[in-house]
């Protein structure tokens, strides 16, 4: 047998590998950023690089000198903006320039006003008041004894945020006796003097609460749900109530006539009592969610001018930075710096002068995308969403002369105000199907073209899959009965038993 040596060598081995810069980095998360976040990071690059200033619009009054000097800073807008006159640095204004330079802003005086009093948006956390805040305040009006508050408290923590009961009764009232338990120990008492919670009295207060707002809250399954809806609607006996008691499966089969049957009512009555279940709430804890809605800011405008589609940037709310001309006039006398400050100077300048690249080539990058995607779709904006086309990033990367991997970050998470509404830039992009005619058409398209096909169905004698690919081939669109199975399940739509009315 072979014998292996065991210890430790050293080995040298060229290779090649490939490090991205930092700043590329860095260019690649601000292509990725939706406008409000860019937002925020070029605010916090404000505070913290003093070679970045803001480069405001001068108010009236400026001179043509004014504007001449500004001619040779770097700016983010679109169109020439002249910049106020700043004042010479080394003036004696009480303010030590070179130390602020070196030491940031923890200096004396030396932070810098103008970030501070210019105007801007700024998140500010406030706690969400969800749907226990909701039931709690609703318990803290009713005459309860301490023992049932406790209770009440451990029932509305296991309820989760659709307003269904997470787990049993039986889990509640051991969460509450062990706390039970814990207090006797700490309190040097009997667990008699602490007598144990019962399942009755658990049961008891989660009837209580299932009558609190919104109705159906507190229920066990969908079917104790819908019928604590209709019981707090009044009905008792009626036929909504029979159907959700009674024949539960038989009414998510949609079995009109099998319920008619065994009921003795005639399949259209039946009909008219799952149409009234279908107006209740499955999800009642959503009605007193209140979480925070998150509000769309569209990164791009798409305007219909004299016949022709324009593609503007809706950028007016950011940043306009420039290179600090104070600054700027200090780093130029390099005899006064060396070691560290050196360093600290060099890197702070370069950083402010990739940033404002970046911004600028991100502008760009984007228009760019925008501007082929409305060339290509224009017959969407005129006709609607069936006349869509297909796309893929690959074909925008191609005729722009960018990596697939940065149009994916451009249109991530970005939406343009356009004409037909506001949409993710995604919304453009889908798969293509063959047609007969040697065209491709839009997986999108084809979805909008079901939808309008269900819609003007005969609800009594509803399409099912194989007559909508029928027609869908009549169009000249080539289709399986499965595709359109997947569509017609990512529209939300029924099949076509479950569709047909009496």
């Amino acid at each position: 047998m072979t014998a292996f040596k065991q210890g430790l060598s050293q080995s040298v081995r060229l290779g090649q590998e490939m490090k991205i810069n930092p700043r590329l980095y860095q260019a690649m998360d601000m292509l990725y950023m939706p406008l409000l976040d860019l937002q925020q990071h070029l605010k916090q690059e404000l505070e913290i690089n003093p070679f970045l200033e803001m480069n405001e619009e001068s108010e009236e009054g400026e001179t043509e000198e004014d504007g001449a000097e500004g001619e040779d800073d770097t700016a983010l807008a679109v169109e020439d903006v002249p910049l106020t006159t700043v004042e010479d640095p080394r003036k004696d204004d009480g303010t030590d320039w070179e130390e602020i330079l070196l030491n940031g802003f923890d200096v004396g005086n030396g932070v810098r006003e103008e970030h501070e009093e210019s105007e801007g948006w700024t998140p500010t956390s406030v706690a969400a008041h969800d749907l226990a805040d909701h039931l709690r305040e609703q318990i803290a009006h009713l005459d309860l004894t301490e023992r049932e508050k406790l209770i009440a408290d451990e029932v509305i923590g296991n309820i989760g945020d659709d307003g269904y009961l997470q787990g049993d009764l039986a889990g509640v009232r051991d969460g509450i006796n062990a706390e039970i338990r814990r207090s006797a120990a700490v309190l040097d008492r009997d667990e008699d003097d602490l007598p144990l919670i019962t399942d009755a009295e658990v049961e008891a207060m989660l009837a209580r609460i299932q009558r609190l707002d919104p109705s159906g809250v507190g229920a066990r399954d969908l079917r104790e749900c819908l019928l604590i809806q209709l019981r707090e609607a009044g009905e008792t006996e009626t036929m909504p109530v029979r159907l959700v008691r009674d024949f539960f499966d038989e009414l998510v089969a949609h079995k009109w006539s099998d319920i008619a049957r065994r009921t003795g009512v005639v399949p259209a009555d039946v009909q008219r009592a799952a149409d009234r279940i279908a107006l209740l709430n499955p999800k009642p804890g959503r009605l007193a969610g209140n979480a925070q809605e998150q509000y769309v800011i569209p990164d791009l405008i798409v305007e219909k001018v004299d016949g022709q589609y324009l593609v503007f940037l809706n950028d007016g709310n950011l940043p306009r930075l420039k290179l600090s001309r104070v600054y700027q006039d200090i780093a130029r006398d390099r005899k006064k710096f060396d070691g560290e400050s050196r360093d600290f100077i060099n890197s702070k300048l370069n950083a402010a002068q990739w940033l404002i690249q970046a911004i600028e080539q991100r502008r760009n990058t984007m228009l760019k995308v925008m501007h082929f995607i409305v060339d290509r779709q224009r017959d969407f904006f005129e006709k609607g969403v069936k006349a869509l086309k297909p796309l893929t990033l690959r074909e925008v990367a191609d005729v722009i002369g960018m990596h697939e991997s940065t149009v994916s970050r451009v249109t991530n998470e970005k939406y343009a105000q356009t004409p037909r509404g506001v949409l993710p830039l995604k919304f453009f992009f889908s798969s293509a199907l063959a047609t007969t005619g040697g065209e491709d058409a839009s997986a999108r398209a084809i979805r909008a073209t079901i939808e309008s096909l269900v819609q003007a169905e005969d609800p009594k004698a509803p399409l099912t899959d194989q007559a909508i690919v029928e027609r869908l081939e009549a169009d000249g669109i080539q289709i399986a009965r499965r595709t359109v199975a997947k569509y017609r399940d990512q529209l939300g739509v029924l099949p076509a038993r479950m569709r047909k009315r009496l």
